[in-house]
């Protein structure tokens, strides 16, 4: 598929990909949204990317849907339209065994807000703002939000954003738990690619499988998940990368992972 909106970039390790839409702050449209689904499908399917970068082009991450490209018309169905496109990102974003580092460089907002949550890191400018958008045109959470918040904020600060649509600066995100750091703008790059250089030479396939493990415990109870680290400790004690961090902690110098 040729990008349009989508700006995809992999450089050995790392997958870059920019929401290219910065005239309309990244506003989501059909196209947009599979052209992510996409690059999504390579990167996953890409063995030598070890960890994923999400961010926006301008001085947007995403505005969220773009309402020009919601059908007027009876019988447009919102249902297969989310189903259609955006479900499948946050299913491939979740189930990927790979970090997805978010480059929070400004307004996420609606869609574009859940696009953030659905990461496993968010590192944010001070400039950086969310909002839970929906509800300011009469709609309700989607693309795996009403999940995301309750998770991240408990119900009460999730029911006021999601009912207030308010917008959050990114002081109050990180105090409320929805990001993990807050840098100024101009340390932006720096912070992301310091986890970046970490993802890259970490013991990927442990990562993924911690990732997957964390994901599955806030459904799972006690008994189910002393099963599942058992069955991925397994998995990852026949990795080559387990092999050489042994081997490198009694040698008492840095092991050199290889992600395999």
């Amino acid at each position: 598929m040729d990008y349009k909106y989508l700006d995809y970039k992999a450089d050995g390790k790392v997958a870059r990909l920019t929401l290219n839409r910065p005239e309309i702050y990244n506003a989501l449209n059909d196209q947009l949204t599979f052209e992510l689904q996409d690059a999504l499908k390579k990167i996953q399917d890409d063995d030598n990317c070890r960890v994923v970068v999400l961010t926006g082009a301008g001085n947007a991450f995403s505005s969220g849907q773009d309402l020009k490209g919601i059908s007027p018309e009876p019988g447009f169905s919102f249902k297969s339209a989310i189903e259609r496109r955006y479900n499948p990102i946050i299913r491939l974003m979740r189930g990927m065994p790979k970090p997805i580092i978010c480059r929070l460089n400004g307004v996420a907002a609606g869609a574009g807000c859940s696009l953030a949550l659905a990461c496993d890191l968010i590192i944010a400018s001070e400039s950086a703002a969310m909002s839970q958008a929906f509800v300011n045109i009469g709609l309700v959470p989607d693309s795996g939000s009403a999940f995301f918040l309750p998770r991240l904020t408990g119900l009460a600060q999730a029911f006021e954003l999601a009912t207030t649509g308010k917008k959050v600066t990114a002081a109050e995100a990180l105090s409320l738990g929805l990001v993990n750091k807050v840098v100024p703008a101009d340390k932006l790059d720096d912070a992301v690619n310091e986890y970046v250089q970490h993802y890259s030479n970490a013991a990927t396939k442990a990562v993924g499988l911690i990732k997957q493990m964390l994901y599955r415990s806030g459904t799972s109870s006690l008994e189910d998940m002393l099963t599942y680290e058992a069955y991925c400790q397994e998995i990852a004690g026949q990795t080559a990368d387990h092999a050489e961090g042994v081997k490198a902690f009694l040698e008492k110098r840095k092991p050199a992972f290889k992600g395999a």
